[in-house]
């Protein structure tokens, strides 16, 4: 099992058990791990027994730090967790320079020097005030103009773990810069602890443009947004505002950034806009669609893709939803619709097997039913509705943009469809059946040309500027994953 968590030769997972049942079971009952006897096909006890993995993280003080499931357990994660005690122990005790890791020296570095980000933070602005070709004027508030020192401290605070309960969690967790600043490993989004968020993770590219925010569009603004999975007990887990304030407070880093941004303390306002101010600055489109579309650019859109337009704004229908206008396109009508994916999700209507990870790249289909037999009982989720308290709002959630979907796998709001292709056969089928679906959901009835040609189109709007923004964040990122 541990050769799949090896990571450049340089580190030697080991995986230890007990040398019989009886010594195990007091392990597995003290980290609450439920067990299962397996039988064989006649029902007999095989003399072997099947529990889900879990790993703790245990820091000195016998204190469980974060708990990982396998879909969750990377050599990266554990050790940018382990390098986050070591600097807390660091800050606390004082270890000497020679006993600094290289995570410390990094992040010890970050500290005292401060940030020195202008060229990257200027870019990032730039796409903001001068948005790339394809999209409008950035909506920005009139009392959050963007500066420099507002985005630096946004994107400070989007990586930095230290901004949940236990140390573990930040924002760039669940939106990964490198993909596609979402999370291309899981369905749903994982929080502190290993606890189980119901819906996808989605992209923040573009997020500026949003009229409405979350999956269920229960929130208006990203200032105000940034707070529901701070305080969320399944995301970063803070109990309250003032814990968090008090925490930023407290980090020696911090001291002067917000006067600096605001020209006042870290407090509730403060800390969305600053993070607020970072997201406004991702920004990306100038795709090969754009350059064929807006600016006649011929020669770098292909027969499929362009067929594959035809079928977008023709025969799909898929541009009622994922709307282009004649100067610049939002890919997204900033409605909520049914599609019917929410509604099987609620009936119970699930497939045959299911495709589970058992290790980092390594999966296997297994009969639904057998997963059933060991999970939880899985949260219902009726969109909308839960806003609106009005029947005719049940599995309503907002329209995805589909500027650089190809980066954003996997689809819709549970994260069900893993491929754009499934996405497709889903919407050709007519969606799913029922009382709430969206009147403009029909089967399409498409040949698998018209099929292939659709899923060429949706890898053409991909920003040409999707790179620069990553390597912005993954500059940053090194010094501020504390």
């Amino acid at each position: 099992y541990g050769k799949y968590f090896q990571r450049g030769g340089d580190i030697d997972w080991q995986f230890v058990t007990a040398d019989n049942e009886l010594n195990l079971k007091p392990i597995l009952e003290g980290y609450d791990q439920a067990v299962s006897r397996v039988l064989d096909e006649t029902g007999h006890d095989t003399g072997q027994i099947s529990h889900i993995l879990r790993v703790f993280l245990i820091d000195k003080n016998k204190k469980i730090r974060n708990i990982y499931s396998t879909s969750f357990l990377h050599a990266d994660t554990l050790i940018s967790d382990i390098e986050t005690l070591q600097n807390e122990n660091m800050a606390k005790y004082g270890y000497p320079n020679e006993e600094r890791s290289l995570g410390d020296a990094k992040s010890t570095l970050n500290v005292e020097s401060g940030l020195h980000q202008g060229q990257q933070t200027s870019a990032l602005i730039h796409w903001a005030i001068n948005p790339p070709l394809g999209l409008p004027p950035t909506p920005v508030p009139e009392n959050n103009p963007l500066t420099e020192s507002r985005v630096d401290l946004g994107r400070k605070l989007f990586f930095d773990r230290r901004l949940s309960l236990n140390g573990t969690m930040s924002c760039a967790m669940c939106h990964i810069a490198e993909q596609g600043f979402t999370n291309n490993e899981m369905a749903t989004a994982v929080g502190i602890e290993g606890r189980t968020v119901r819906r996808n993770a989605p992209t923040l590219y573009n997020v500026a443009y949003l009229d409405r925010l979350f999956l269920d569009g229960r929130e208006y603004s990203l200032e105000q947004q940034v707070w529901g999975p701070l305080l969320a007990s399944n995301e970063m887990g803070n109990p309250s505002v003032g814990h968090v304030i008090q925490k930023l407070k407290s980090l020696n880093d911090y001291d002067g950034l917000f006067e600096k941004a605001f020209n006042k303390l870290a407090n509730m306002e403060t800390v969305g806009m600053a993070l607020a101010s970072y997201e406004r600055t991702l920004n990306s489109a100038d795709s090969a669609f754009d350059r064929w579309y807006f600016s006649r650019q011929s020669e770098l859109f292909n027969n499929q893709a362009q067929a594959g337009f035809e079928i977008f704004t023709g025969k799909g229908g898929c541009s009622g939803c994922h709307s282009i206008g004649s100067k610049h396109a939002l890919f997204t009508d900033n409605g909520l619709h049914n599609t019917g994916i929410g509604y099987r999700a609620a009936m119970g209507v699930a497939p045959l097997t299911m495709r589970i990870q058992v290790a980092p790249g390594q999966f296997i289909d297994v009969d639904t039913d057998i997963v059933a037999s060991v999970s939880g009982t899985r949260p219902n989720d009726l969109g909308l509705y839960e806003i609106t308290q009005s029947p005719q709002d049940r599995w309503k959630y907002r329209t995805a943009s589909l500027r650089n979907v190809a980066l954003t796998a996997p689809y819709m709001h549970d994260g069900s469809l893993a491929t754009l292709r499934d996405v497709v056969e889903f919407y050709d089928r007519g969606g799913f059946p029922n009382e709430n679906l969206a009147s403009f959901i029909r089967p399409l009835n498409l040949s698998v040309a018209e099929k292939e040609n659709l899923v060429i189109f949706l890898h053409s709007l991909t920003g040409s500027n999707v790179e620069a923004l990553v390597d912005d964040a993954d500059a940053v990122g090194i010094g501020d994953r504390n």
